[in-house]
């Protein structure tokens, strides 16, 4: 047996110096020897230390919300309570299985059905899904809704177009197209959505105006009623894109407002595990004109006993397996219950306040347009740092290096070089000043530190157009030995 000795990447590994079965040897219980294996199995064999220091270099490397604050804007990337995570992870939850009997589940059904009465009241529209896998998919499901709503009057073959503002998030175009829709982007005016070029644009062939409010900029839309107006009057639909729902909990919803049908992300709202660090949890939440639309099957309580309602023949069916995730919509009914009432609306005049208090100070060394009063979010633009000849790029990647993640950037387009920040009310003011006083130090570094960086992290920079054509997935391909993709044996460099 002998040793090959390791990379940072990889455990070690003890090979076997002979072959596991001979060549040539007799079959082993009647197996063909096609399949029998020539050579041993390539097994580490590693203590326990081994194992654990290996795993706690790589999540070392990682950054988590655990660490630091993580000001990502439109993604509200909020501490998940670990009452949550405790109450989630018990026997009696996370092995329960989608194809039980519901004589079996009636605990779990209960739950997805009192979750959905509380959604219910916190969008203020009255029937509520909790299917869609997450927020993207909740938007998709919605225009499906749309679209058999219009199918079922008649109207499909005209109304075949999507408005959007330009501040909308990517994906709503997106899932506007996976339903079959055209899409048309409206420009914004001030940030906000330009009710003048709204109005110009509705016709008999509009859909559905696809809106986030408050919108991307972190400014909410004040003239949401006057837009619902102009929508319905034209025979669409108004949709609502629930992502920043946090900066409104429990203070307005957007029944109030006049949308017909939205979606919630419970990952960003109620604090469960989010995106790539966990699976997402979507919420489809309509008025009672689209509400038959609404996913099947349907939690029903009848007496005392909860059953499946499969009977909802304008359904757009069933779009996920199971009830959607459980496991997250146990952690977001923890999260509710915890805070109560009251304590949802402070969550969303805590976001509020962190955020204008996080504008007001780094508003002071770049350019914020807009409104000086902003909800969850705002927007900087690092339009001077091209005086230096650098870009807002290059300041984000400075940040890492302070031990900070780095605010969204170049996005929303409306704002050139522009960042967009957002603290969760989780954050302390103690944790503002941190991060303020690291963007500061990052921009008064040198701008030859400014372009080299990161310099501090387990990666420095990277090509960022190489990455995406050709990924690395696996350890095996940052073997010095393994040639690039598309080339030949060339030596590749992690």
């Amino acid at each position: 047996m002998t040793f090959r000795q390791a990379r940072w990447d990889e455990p070690p590994i003890w090979e076997l110096s002979t072959p596991i079965v001979a060549a040539g040897a007799p079959s082993i219980s009647g197996v063909p020897e096609r399949w029998i294996r020539k050579e041993a199995l390539k097994w580490p064999e590693l203590s326990e230390l081994e194992v654990l220091r290996h795993y706690t270099r790589l999540s070392q490397m990682n950054f988590g919300i655990e660490t630091m604050t993580y000001p990502l804007g439109s993604c509200t990337m909020k501490y998940n309570p670990r009452v949550a995570e405790v109450i989630a992870r018990r026997k009696t939850a996370a092995e329960l299985h989608p194809e039980q009997p519901v004589e079996t589940v009636q605990g779990a059904l209960e739950i997805i059905w009192r979750l959905e009465r509380m959604l219910s009241r916190i969008t203020g529209l009255p029937e509520v899904s909790l299917q869609p896998a997450a927020g993207a998919h909740g938007e998709y499901s919605a225009l499906l809704m749309v679209r058999a709503y219009f199918r079922d009057k008649g109207e499909l073959d005209r109304r075949r177009e999507v408005l959007l503002p330009d501040t909308a998030h990517g994906t709503n175009p997106a899932s506007a197209a996976m339903a079959g829709f055209t899409t048309r982007e409206l420009p914004s005016k001030d940030g906000c959505v330009d009710v003048a070029a709204l109005s110009a644009a509705v016709s008999e062939r509009t859909a559905c105006f696809m809106l986030t409010n408050p919108n991307t900029a972190g400014l909410f839309e004040s003239d949401i009623l006057e837009i619902a107006e102009t929508v319905h009057r034209a025979g669409g639909m108004l949709y609502y894109d629930g992502a920043n729902m946090n900066a409104i909990l429990g203070v307005t919803h957007p029944g109030k407002m006049g949308f017909d049908v939205a979606h919630l992300n419970l990952h960003k709202t109620f604090a469960t595990p989010h995106g790539g660090g966990g699976p997402g949890a979507g919420v489809l939440a309509a008025n009672t004109t689209l509400a038959p639309y609404l996913p099947i099957p349907r939690v029903m309580k009848t007496g005392r006993k909860f059953r499946l309602d499969y009977d909802r023949p304008r359904s757009i069916g069933k779009i996920r397996g199971g009830q959607g995730n459980f496991g997250l919509d146990l952690r977001a009914f923890v999260f509710a219950l915890v805070h109560g009432e009251e304590g949802l609306k402070h969550i969303a005049r805590r976001a509020v306040l962190n955020s204008n208090y996080a504008a007001a100070r780094l508003g002071q060394r770049l350019p914020r347009p807009y409104r000086p009063l902003v909800k969850h979010e705002f927007l900087l633009s690092g339009e001077p740092l091209k005086s230096r000849g650098l870009r807002t790029l290059d300041l984000a990647k400075r940040l890492l290096d302070e031990g900070v993640h780095a605010p969204t950037v170049y996005f929303p387009t409306i704002v050139p070089e522009s960042l967009m920040v957002e603290f969760p009310e989780t954050e302390s003011r103690r944790e503002l000043d941190e991060f303020v006083a690291a963007f500061e130090r990052a921009l008064d570094d040198t701008d030859e530190h400014l372009r080299a960086a990161p310099t501090a992290t387990s990666v420095g920079r990277i090509d960022e157009v190489e990455c995406a054509r050709h990924p690395l997935l696996s350890w095996k391909d940052l073997r010095q030995d393994a040639p690039a993709p598309g080339a030949a044996a060339a030596p590749r460099k992690p």
